[in-house]
């Protein structure tokens, strides 16, 4: 994530202890827990349920107003009784299970941030249903302790939206966890002359009548719902090729000065790059959004990274090499983020180097430069907490943990390691745990102690 453009952002951490298993986890019919399984978050995400398809038919106007229809489908974990959607600030106005009316509460109302639906028919664990919302409002704009908005953000020209870690409530019904992914469909019906960019690919050409535009897209990958994107703008769309024929569209806000997008011209060389050190691409395109809009960071959406405000080289390599590292191989939890910003800090630091910046010891030379008194070592990157989880040492520290590594287990077992990782767990959800061992199994070596030092002991490590 979350590139800060500015500087790091901090996101409010939900101090709510994480219920126990719901009546329906034990083995009879019950209700779904309202509340998830990530102790960072615990009021985002549901239990009794897997999610395989969003369906997601939006119409936005431009003082702010979104009306949706969510059809989501999904399949019984347990016997239930009754089933929670995370859903913020947007009033329900009726549900549907199996075309049947269903009964639903927004406990709390809509502030609240669920949504609690009873079937007529209780579901029995391994069913597949087919759930549609109809829901409406202004979408409520998080705001983290750095200030930073998040989720479904409006400007008077359209709208940025950039999820993470648990703003996609923010606009449509959802188990916001990123261990239930999906894929997506979108139909984003906008005023003429305004654009609508998401995940995927465009599908059909737009169409436009009384004076609306309705734009397709299709997310045939699986993909986790803080990755997902529905921005709306005055955007230009131009394209390129990468790799192997990967279609790139990258879209740039019109009132953007005309070099905006100038590092958006080495993508298909940076494609080229990073499938060196992970592998294949892992999605069916690319591309980018950039608005004149400011939330003063960049979001690596899946298949479209959004920037706020023109990006340097630096910043689209980032993004770009989260979509093997954050996006196709996500951390179970948000407390081994650093999965994500330290793996993409270190792509970003092998990018500059084979650009002919500084190298990656260098960049790791001046991290470690700091001394044992800043308050950056005090930072864990592989638990920061919820209000560090976006903090230098996330990325930084994270990115030079994986130099002393390299260095500790010799190149060509890192290498190995590397593209191991991102092509033996593509598309799915991992830990520390699991790099670690995968690290050990490719190095032949015992590295608990190396891993304990650098990513969860509050001091500088030792070199």
């Amino acid at each position: 994530m979350r590139r800060p453009l500015v500087a790091a952002a901090v996101t409010l951490a939900l101090t709510v202890p994480v219920v126990g298993a719901s009546p329906a986890l034990a083995g009879r019919f019950g209700p779904g827990s309202t509340q998830g399984t990530d102790p960072y978050f615990p009021q985002a995400g549901n239990s009794g349920y897997d999610v395989q398809h969003y369906g997601l038919g939006l119409h936005y106007d431009l003082d702010g107003r979104l009306d949706g229809t969510a059809v989501i489908t999904l399949t019984a974990t347990a016997d239930l009784s009754s089933f929670s959607l995370d859903l913020r600030g947007l009033t329900v106005s009726s549900v549907l299970v199996d075309t049947k009316p269903a009964g639903f509460d927004q406990p709390g109302g809509p502030a609240g941030g669920e949504l609690v639906i009873t079937p007529k028919k209780k579901f029995k664990a391994g069913s597949r249903h087919v759930v549609t919302v109809v829901y409406g409002g202004t979408p409520g704009q998080p705001v983290d302790q750095g200030g930073a908005l998040y989720g479904f953000v409006s400007f008077p020209d359209g709208a940025l939206v950039a999820n993470e870690p648990e703003g996609a409530s923010t606009w449509y019904p959802v188990n916001d966890l990123p261990t239930d992914k999906a894929t997506y469909d979108f139909a984003i019906d906008v005023p003429q002359g305004t654009v609508a960019v998401a995940n995927g690919e465009l599908v059909g050409t737009p169409v436009t009548a009384r004076g609306r535009t309705t734009f397709r897209w299709h997310a045939a990958d699986p993909m986790a719902s803080y990755l997902s994107t529905a921005s709306i703008g005055d955007y230009v769309l131009s394209t390129q090729t990468g790799p192997h024929g990967l279609p790139i569209y990258d879209y740039v806000d019109r009132d953007l000065p005309a070099d905006a997008g100038a590092a958006l011209a080495l993508e298909p060389e940076m494609i080229a790059f990073f499938e060196g050190v992970f592998g294949p691409y892992p999605f069916t395109s690319f591309g980018a959004i950039v608005d004149d809009d400011s939330v003063d960071y960049a979001l690596e959406t899946q298949t479209r990274p959004v920037y706020s405000g023109a990006p340097d080289e630096s910043t689209v390599a980032h993004e770009l090499a989260h979509q093997w590292v954050g996006d196709s191989v996500t951390p179970e939890q948000w407390k081994d983020i650093w999965l994500n910003e330290g793996f993409a800090t270190y792509a970003e630091w092998l990018w500059d180097e084979h650009r002919g910046g500084p190298t990656v010891q260098q960049r790791f030379d001046a991290v470690y430069a700091r001394p044992a008194s800043n308050g950056f070592w005090t930072v864990l990157p592989g638990d920061p907490g919820a209000p560090d989880l976006f903090a230098s040492a996330t990325y930084n520290r994270g990115a030079a943990t994986l130099q002393a590594l390299r260095v500790r287990i010799g190149d060509a077992a890192f290498a190995t390691l590397l593209k191991r990782w991102t092509t033996e767990n593509a598309y799915g959800n991992v830990t520390t745990a699991d790099f670690v061992a995968l690290a050990e199994q490719v190095s032949g070596r015992q590295l608990d102690d190396f891993f304990t030092a650098w990513i969860y002991t509050p001091t500088k490590p030792a070199r």
